[in-house]
């Protein structure tokens, strides 16, 4: 821990984690940004490594920020006093756990995805607020998913607000960015169906079989799923809308789908 406590945002350490919140920087360092104790927490209970974490002592006074700053120390992490002004300089909007932590960006590898014989995978094809991608793998995390990947994403997946809208799940669900063709192929060999959410969609989502090793696959916000998610191997589920909105949120969709499967998945 460093003994003197930062208090000018012009520092050079203090600087180069806030400039981790432009893409191009986290995927030249292969570094992102984490703000909040129970997201720390989650990382680094998942082994992810801690290049620094930021520390304002007056403000860690919760449970979870007093745990995830003792297994820090425990990690034996690089931490830095600062002010509460730089922590809010370093922090996303209005929060008072006081810790921020830069992390060493996990690899998304498709090839290193393990799977059990029996696999839930849910597939997001081109989603582009990483608000939408995080609550996806909040619910991925809830029904049990074993796998998201992220196909042609529009998002970096460790972005701090997918981070943060994940509230750290995403530091338990295995994750894979691939492109769409590659994740196609992939589910392919690995003889995963494939279920898609479809507005046109001609089967109701209650009445697709779940049961077995299939892949949920969600399309973007504004576009939807590209045409390459059709043909024979493919099913396209749809849910039903009654009001004047012809679809729901990505996310809401991920979270209905992943329910129903959880749901069939518990009862065969």
């Amino acid at each position: 821990m460093s003994g003197e406590e930062i208090t000018s945002s012009a520092n050079p350490r203090v600087k180069a984690a806030v400039a981790l919140r432009d893409r191009k920087d986290r995927d030249t360092r292969g570094e992102s940004l984490v703000d909040g104790a129970r997201e720390i927490r989650r990382a680094i209970a998942a082994g992810v490594e801690l290049v620094e974490l930021f520390m304002a002592p007056g403000m860690i006074t919760s449970d979870d920020a007093q745990s995830a700053l003792a297994a820090a120390r425990a990690r034996g992490a690089r931490a830095t006093t600062v002010s509460p002004h730089v922590l809010a300089r370093l922090a996303f909007g209005d929060r008072s756990d006081g810790l921020v932590a830069v992390i060493r960006t996990p690899p998304t590898n498709l090839d290193r995805l393990v799977l059990p014989s029996r696999a839930l995978v849910v597939v997001a094809e081109a989603v582009e607020k990483p608000g939408n991608l995080g609550a996806i793998l909040r619910s991925a995390d809830g029904a049990g998913a074993d796998a998201l990947i992220a196909a042609d994403p529009r998002t970096d997946v460790f972005n701090p607000n997918a981070i943060r809208a994940s509230l750290g799940t995403i530091f338990s669900v295995p994750i894979a960015s691939a492109t769409t063709p590659a994740t196609i192929d992939w589910l392919h060999s690995h003889h995963i169906a494939i279920v898609v959410a479809r507005v046109d969609g001609t089967v109701p989502y209650s009445a697709a079989d779940f049961r077995g090793s299939v892949a949920i696959v969600l399309g973007s916000e504004a576009h939807g799923l590209a045409g390459t998610w059709s043909g024979p191997a493919t099913q396209a589920v749809s849910l039903p809308m009654l009001g004047i909105a012809d679809s729901l949120n990505v996310s809401a969709a991920a979270a209905i789908l992943l329910y129903e499967a959880r749901r069939q998945r518990s009862s065969s």
